[in-house]
């Protein structure tokens, strides 16, 4: 795949952003002077402890929290005109299927809302469900499915309106190491076929260095970018890569990214 972002205008723009949220016991700052470009078709992993805003800044790209200061811009638009534009795909932690729908009817769901006529809902799904080779599983039901394939559906169906820019909040964390193996590469397949933006969430260095062509490495509260890693590795990546001196040496640099978040507590 050729690197186009470098070349283009951001797709994600971040620039002194804050997120301070409200609770019973005063005011939490979750996000603190955040500033973050994302070109056209990376793959961008966010990385670091829990409670360190990975997740807070993801929604906040999906117009899901409201930054307190600074700006943020997806394709140029404010988050949550990007929103009603529908210039994202989100996948959750959970796969979040409805039970009593099919594989192909949980797929369907956004484009129904969105007003796909039914020809055009079709072909769509057909579609996915090939890209995440699920081809022949419409018409089971979610409980029929491993772990792994209903996460797969449900990327399935952030792909479905077939938005230029694909959010996923950690989907692979409650996954067997294998699994998640045979996710990862997939996902990369996945990304190469369709050229799309990531914003990936994980908790999983091997994951992150694995997977990126950019790895932000954040601190504990309040969430601060320590240090943004731009990959050397190629795109093409099978999973031996893992055993590459030039792996092992991005990896050591995220450890040493989230000790030192650690230490400027």
């Amino acid at each position: 795949m050729k690197d186009t972002a470098s070349q283009s205008q951001p797709v994600i723009e971040a620039k002194g952003l804050n997120l301070v949220f409200q609770t019973a016991d005063g005011p939490v700052q979750a996000l603190k002077d955040v500033n973050l470009s994302i070109g056209q078709g990376e793959f961008v992993s966010f990385i670091g402890p829990s409670g360190c805003g990975k997740t807070t800044f993801l929604r906040a790209i999906a117009a899901l929290e409201t930054p307190t200061s600074g700006t943020l811009t997806v394709n140029g638009m404010p988050p949550d005109e990007a929103r009603r534009k529908r210039a994202y795909g989100y996948v959750f932690q959970a796969a979040g299927l409805y039970p009593w729908r099919t594989i192909a009817g949980n797929i369907r769901l956004p484009l129904e809302i969105m007003g796909f006529d039914r020809k055009a809902q079709d072909d769509r799904v057909s579609h996915v469900l090939e890209l995440v080779e699920l081809k022949g599983f419409g018409k089971k039901f979610p409980w029929q499915l491993s772990g792994g394939m209903q996460q797969r559906a449900s990327i399935a169906r952030a792909l479905a309106f077939d938005a230029d820019i694909l959010l996923m909040d950690e989907p692979f964390g409650a996954l067997d190491e294998i699994v998640r193996d045979r996710l990862n590469e997939e996902t990369l397949k996945l990304w190469a076929r369709t050229g799309k933006t990531v914003g990936f969430v994980t908790h999983s260095i091997p994951e992150a260095v694995y997977l990126s062509t950019k790895i932000v490495v954040m601190s504990p509260r309040p969430g601060r970018i320590t240090d943004v890693i731009d990959s050397p590795l190629p795109r093409d990546r099978p999973l031996d890569i893992r055993d590459s001196r030039e792996f092992i040496e991005i990896a050591h640099r995220v450890r040493e990214g989230l000790r030192a978040g650690h230490h400027d507590e």
